[in-house]
């Protein structure tokens, strides 16, 4: 098994213990942490420390408006705070691809990763 194999099992296993979704997208997932590149095997970049304002913010403007294309930062803040209220407020661990899945998925963008 690869390491990229490895993590997408990490956070298949996330999304159906934490978040409760039975049958996450695997390749949706795959595609995201291919897209993320060596961050996602460094145990501080590949996690979302959900309480640090500058975290959520490098996480609205470099994903959600950017990459995502929402412009409304309203509507991306209130995208982010849904996504960490299913994801489990008190969950310290938040992985980073989970969090833009859920976002991906809430946004209806997946088709930018097909």
């Amino acid at each position: 098994m690869s390491k990229l194999d490895e993590k997408v099992g990490q956070y298949i296993d996330d999304l159906k213990t934490k978040v409760g979704e039975d049958n996450p997208d695997v390749d949706l997932l795959r595609k995201l942490a291919q897209s993320m590149g060596p961050s996602i095997y460094n145990a501080d970049a590949e996690t979302v420390a959900a309480s640090s304002k500058s975290e959520v913010e490098t996480v609205k403007n470099n994903f959600v408006m950017k990459k995502l294309g929402v412009t409304d930062g309203e509507k991306a803040d209130e995208a982010i705070d849904q996504v960490m209220e299913k994801y489990g407020k008190s969950n310290r661990n938040k992985y980073r691809v989970v969090i833009y899945y859920l976002l991906t998925k809430h946004f209806g963008k997946e088709s930018m990763y097909k």
